[in-house]
């Protein structure tokens, strides 16, 4: 009983998704290229000739042909003979035309849809939360929906060719099935039976090709990550000097003989019901051929007819099995572009507001603020009270782990806080407009990246590239003199991806770059996350005397290991057992007694005062 209901719901879902997918699939075809409509047309009128070419010409020719041979004056006859030959090579040649154009057409469209559907994806994926990044859930779906809308559904084409095949098929199950019922009726019983008996089949087929699909999503999505990123010139150092070249093709060959391993089980499940549909072919041929040679022994029928009989015989079985199949079809691929589906309509997971961020000083403020990542019970954050003022540096210290880079997170909003709640100028930042409030910060993360843009575009991200305004960044971030020797100036593509002329920046290159995507934004909120870790000793001093240069009067939060940097902010916050234990100026809790921050400035106060 509780499998029927299972398998009912599960009925029900799908013919939902089917309903909801079919009516997406035609609307984004009729919205962005109606011209696909068309290119069906033809081939569907394209289709009713060669039909008519294979069904109904061949009988009318073979008919005059056995009258001449029957003894009938050929004059009577030749010129009716060459009139069917005629119909017969031109109906072929205008189809064959018609076709080609129409195929020719499909394939471009096809390609269109297919580069569409993948900037959806990509557009999307990056309009989704933050915390839908690293929620191997989510990660899931996003693979299953870019497999579903292109391997295994084949996107808008895909699935409106199975939609055309159906309609296709049915006008031909009409055509033929009428033929048939006047010339030789006992065929239908025999086709119907052998069409249930192999869509019987073909259904256990298909459904446990859907089976298999879901159960390979999570593994496609790590050998995908062995197949495509280790190659990656960029573990290129790791995985020489540490020898785990063999390790890496253990790990690959691994999830790959998982994948073989799944698609070899639905091989062999799927063999049995290739056997009995194979079976059934057979008996249903054998009885067919049997049936309409018995009537054309019988003289019921002509030799014309007989040959009709038996295309139409075919070409009923083909139709009816491809009505069944076509349904079962428009089914799989729908089940599987449903998957795009769902992952638009992924639950959000940060409710958005629609208050605009008003002003141009701005407060902060921590209140009671506690926090634990999605699927974890562990807090990283508890009880975080803190105020920030418009135009404070405040520098975030602590030991690894202590919580530092996940404040930044809940501040810029990639999380929302789990218990408490975060103000800025006294509202909860729920209540602001995403785009609004993210235009507060500009940050640059310890893990940040560089894209294979040109270094003004990872600069400026294409939003009023202002070629001085660039360099004046630059020379902030200490890059400016190397920039102007790289090959191109500022328009020199970064990293060899789509260059081959392309320029690999050293790791404190790509900081400094960073740090001066972060000033070009010019937000009112600055925010470096170990902005200096890949700096020498001589960049790292230049950064700190310049900090109140490249902050200026705005608020800066800086997160550091390096005690040094704290002299350049007007209040410190120390993190430690996942709250903040501390909190002053520099000389206050340096000369607090047994306080932690006395006691990491003084394991680093050699370097502290080489710096100074």
């Amino acid at each position: 009983m509780a499998n029927s209901k299972k398998q009912k719901k599960a009925a029900s879902e799908d013919g939902a998704a089917i309903k909801r997918t079919l009516k997406f699939m035609a609307s984004v075809a009729w919205k962005e290229r109606p011209s696909l409509f068309v290119v069906y047309g033809l081939l569907f009128v394209a289709q009713l000739i060669q039909k008519a070419q294979l069904v109904i010409l061949p009988k009318f020719l073979i008919d005059e042909l056995m009258l001449i041979l029957g003894g009938a004056p050929a004059e009577n006859h030749l010129r009716n003979v060459m009139i069917y030959v005629l119909l017969i090579c031109g109906c072929n040649l205008l189809a064959n035309v018609m076709n080609n154009v129409a195929n020719q057409w499909r394939s471009v469209l096809q390609e269109w849809f297919n580069e569409y559907f993948e900037v959806r994806l990509a557009e999307h994926a990056m309009a989704m939360d933050f915390e839908h990044t690293e929620d191997p859930a989510a990660l899931d779906q996003l693979n299953r929906a870019k497999e579903g809308i292109s391997w295994y559904s084949g996107g808008v084409v895909g699935v409106l060719n199975s939609v055309y095949e159906l309609v296709c098929n049915i006008a031909v199950l009409l055509g033929v099935s009428t033929i048939i019922l006047i010339t030789c009726p006992l065929l239908l019983p025999v086709q119907i039976i052998g069409l249930l008996v192999i869509s019987y089949f073909n259904a256990r087929n298909n459904r446990l090709e859907i089976e298999s699909y879901k159960e390979l999503a999570g593994i496609n999505r790590i050998f995908g990550y062995y197949l495509f990123q280790l190659p990656d010139f960029s573990y290129g150092k790791e995985i020489r000097l540490y020898d785990s070249a063999e390790m890496m093709i253990q790990k690959a060959d691994t999830e790959g003989k998982k994948m073989v391993g799944v698609w070899d089980t639905l091989s062999k499940k799927q063999c049995k019901n290739a056997w009995g549909m194979d079976i059934m072919n057979a008996a249903r041929d054998g009885i067919s051929y049997f049936y309409i040679g018995l009537l054309a022994l019988l003289k019921k029928i002509t030799i014309g007819d007989f040959s009709m009989c038996i295309t139409s015989a075919s070409e009923l079985y083909r139709g009816m099995l491809g009505v069944v199949q076509g349904c079962q079809d428009i089914a799989k691929r729908c089940v599987y572009a449903n998957q795009f589906l769902k992952l638009l309509d992924y639950p959000v997971a940060l409710s958005k507001g629609d208050k605009v961020v008003a002003g141009d000083t701005h407060v902060i403020e921590f209140s009671h603020v506690s926090f634990k990542y999605p699927r974890s019970e562990q807090y990283v954050l508890k009880d975080i009270n803190l105020e920030i003022t418009s135009g404070e540096h405040l520098s975030v210290v602590g030991l690894n782990g202590a919580g530092k880079t996940t404040f930044i997170k809940l501040l810029c909003r990639l999380y929302d806080v789990t218990e408490g709640e975060i103000l800025i100028d006294g509202i909860n930042i729920k209540e602001y407009s995403e785009e609004e409030y993210r235009k507060l910060f500009a940050v640059v993360f310890q893990d940040f990246q560089l894209f294979a843009f040109s270094l003004k575009e990872n600069i400026a991200f294409g939003e009023n590239e202002n070629t001085e305004e660039v360099e004046k960044v630059l020379r902030l971030s200490g890059f400016y003199e190397d920039a102007q020797k790289l090959p191109q100036g500022l328009d020199t593509m970064l990293y060899k991806s789509f260059d081959e002329k392309g320029t690999e920046l050293s790791g404190g290159q790509q900081q400094k770059t960073a740090i001066a995507r972060a000033l070009y934004k010019n937000a009112p909120i600055v925010i470096l996350d170990e902005p200096t870790a890949a700096l020498d000793p001589v960049a790292e001093y230049d950064i700190y005397r310049s900090f109140d240069t490249l902050v200026g009067g705005k608020t800066a939060i800086y997160i550091s290991h390096r005690l040094s940097s704290c002299k350049f902010c007007d209040k410190i916050a120390v993190f430690a057992e996942n709250t903040i234990k501390e909190y002053g100026t520099h000389d206050e809790l340096v000369n607090q007694k047994n306080g932690i921050y006395a006691e990491l400035f003084a394991a680093q106060a050699q370097y502290y005062v080489e710096a100074v």
